[in-house]
């Protein structure tokens, strides 16, 4: 066979190759870039391309190339591990919005109470809980889109699904709010990385994948995540007026985030630099980083675990285990990426004892954040020697409500002295009348917004009128302040714990909890009785209630009596005994440094710059140490004991 042959015979063969690559139909049955399951899926007829009048693409269209891949090829990252989009996605309160119980629950709440607003009620929750539903619905000249539509829909069932977010384009981001989303309707799919493959979505869904900036923008999520409802009266006539049922988006622009070019995409969908070839079968792709992981964690744990344990009533069909690692991931998100809790002594005089929890907000938005049945408890607890408790605040009952709190809602405190008075971070709505309401279409007031505000966040921002802090008086002056500067993210709750009349030692423990659905904001919703409201009231009430557990912070071992301060209240150092090796210190003055000593005279610690009040922790060796204090105009030294 001579050459001229020989390349004959391979141009055909390089052609019956590509004909069975990007040939839809029988042929396509060898090709390497798709799995047989996958190609079966294509060249069933729901698989063609998207049809004249639409504009969105269910999810499973999206698991061919963005799901497991069989051949462990793909959507893996360096060590192996499975990252694909839509295994990750599916377990999320994202892929679960229209399904949601709680979700259903509200919406027949507002529309029983308001009767004759119950279309425009639902077609504006549907805007962000059922967006692809609702918008096609929109598009073709609908009316309003309704929970009974969203039934036999697919596309509204699919929730905030990848077309949901992918279709989303540029013009008019972080400007529209409320459910409005300014989509585009050319059939693009936006994604974050230059210079796409685009062929293949094309050819088989009908999409141009399309490269855009805005992507990995917060203003992304801007259209649902600042919402504002309208406002009506208890007879159920519209005000004219409007309440911010939840504007995080507007908290993270109040914060230092945006500055440091961090957006909600680097939080909720954590990055891993491996590069990750994105699609089933193109190993010939270059391999996409940084890498978004499409888990959406968020604080949501409570109704990720009602939803997991209610699959089969609420027609979910993912696997337990992709449930479990969301709520991992959440409760990572929770402890890791929340907040900072710290314990510490302020002073001890003969008939108080006197703490200081100190709580930093980690977060780019308020905390807690988002729709107002969310709060955040301090619980804080001091014991005898022999376990008696002395004080107590922030104790929940059986029912998981918070202990003598105020019926309305309890006030916020910047100086706790009473057992029973507690400190409880949260977002109140008030009624026309000024009186609490769960309504959404009730809220005009903001009776109370204490959440701990963002690192950065400050009352001369532009959008503060969005996002005011409500109801922390002008007494309380480290709320959010530190060294006389507002956008600390930081506050401070102050323990006065009365010891008269006890002996020996005290310690003291503080916990911060997280409650998705306070007890309270049920309620009024609880009164009512609607398909949706009973179904919910059943899984709730067999549901795990107890709160979320974030942070914990102890102190043992204050010593009542015999512990070690100058005669002029100047320094405080506790305890001189040790089993923990925790030390705390305490000055009136800022301290300038703090250098520990063994016993032998080796360096062993040395602290710059740490603020008035600063933990230390002993090495793990038993022994004597020497710790030097200096201050701006003084020097101290104090010997401790490490049992």
């Amino acid at each position: 066979m001579n050459i001229k042959r020989l390349l004959v015979l391979a141009v055909i063969l390089c052609f019956i190759a590509a004909m069975s690559v990007f040939s839809p139909g029988q042929n396509a049955v060898k090709a390497s870039f798709h799995t047989e399951e996958e190609l079966a899926a294509f060249r069933d007829h729901s698989r063609a391309p998207i049809g004249e009048g639409s504009y969105f693409l269910n999810s499973f269209r999206c698991s061919g190339c963005h799901g497991k891949d069989s051949s462990h090829i793909s959507n893996i990252n360096e060590a192996g591990e499975d990252v694909n989009l839509y295994d990750h996605w599916q377990p999320t309160m994202m892929a679960n919005s229209a399904r949601d119980p709680l979700w259903r629950a509200k919406v027949t709440q507002e529309i029983t109470i308001n009767p004759a607003h119950a279309g425009e009620l639902q077609d504006k929750c549907t805007s962000c809980h059922a967006p692809m539903g609702r918008y096609t619905q929109f598009y073709h000249g609908g009316g309003h889109y309704t929970l009974d539509q969203i039934d036999n829909d697919t596309l509204g069932m699919d929730g905030v699904s990848c077309s949901a977010c992918h279709t989303i384009g540029s013009p008019g981001l972080g400007t529209m709010f409320s459910g409005n989303i300014p989509f585009d309707t050319t059939r693009k799919e936006y994604g974050p990385f230059p210079s796409p493959e685009t062929g293949p979505m094309i050819l088989y869904e009908g999409f141009t994948p399309t490269f855009s900036l805005h992507m990995d923008s917060a203003k992304l999520c801007s259209p649902c995540h600042t919402l504002y409802t309208n406002t009506a009266d208890l007879d159920g006539n519209l005000t004219g007026n409007t309440f911010p049922e939840q504007a995080t988006y507007h908290e993270y622009l109040n914060s230092s985030f945006p500055a440091n070019s961090i957006t909600c995409q680097k939080c909720h969908m954590p990055r891993i630099e491996d590069p990750i070839i994105i699609a089933n079968g193109q190993t010939g792709l270059t391999g996409r980083t940084p890498f978004n992981q499409h888990t959406f964690a968020g604080a949501n744990f409570f109704m990720l675990n009602l939803i997991k344990n209610n699959k089969a009533a609420l027609n979910i069909y993912v696997d337990d285990w992709k449930f479990d690692s969301t709520i991992a991931a959440t409760s990572r998100s929770l402890k890791l990426q929340s907040l900072n809790l710290n314990l510490s002594l302020d002073s001890v005089t003969a008939d108080t004892v006197y703490f200081t929890v100190k709580l930093k907000n980690k977060a780019g938005h308020k905390f807690p954040s988002g729709y107002p049945s969310r709060r955040a408890v301090v619980q804080f607890v001091a014991l005898s020697a022999n376990n008696d408790t002395v004080f107590k605040s922030g104790i929940f009952g059986s029912d998981f409500r918070v202990n003598n709190e105020t019926p309305a809602y309890e006030p916020h405190h910047n100086v706790i002295k009473q057992n029973g008075k507690s400190q409880i971070y949260e977002m109140v709505m008030g009624d026309v009348n000024n009186n609490y309401t769960s309504t959404l279409e009730r809220a005009a007031v903001m009776l109370k917004d204490n959440r701990i505000p963002p690192e950065g966040f400050t009352a001369s921002s532009s959008v503060y009128d969005t996002v005011a802090v409500v109801g922390v008086g002008a007494g309380d002056t480290d709320f959010n302040i530190e060294n006389s500067a507002e956008g600390s993210g930081i506050d401070y709750v102050h323990y006065h714990v009365p010891v008269a009349g006890f002996s020996g030692d005290i310690s003291a423990y503080a916990r911060m909890y997280y409650q998705t659905v306070a007890p309270k904001f049920l309620d009024e919703m609880f009164a009512l009785s609607t398909a949706q409201i009973n179904t919910f009231r059943d899984m709730y009430n067999t549901a795990d209630k107890q709160p979320f557990l974030m942070q914990h912070d102890s102190l043992l071992n204050v010593q009542l009596i015999t512990g070690i301060k100058e005669q002029n209240n100047e320094l405080i150092v506790y305890p001189s005994l040790t089993v923990d090796g925790r030390i705390s210190i305490s000055s009136p003055t800022d301290i300038k440094t703090i250098t520990v000593y063994n016993a032998e005279g080796q360096l062993i610690l040395s602290q710059s710059n740490t603020g008035r009040q600063t933990r230390i922790t002993l090495p793990q060796t038993s022994g004597i140490y020497f710790i030097m204090i200096q201050t701006a105009n003084k020097s101290f030294h104090r010997k401790v004991l490490r049992q």
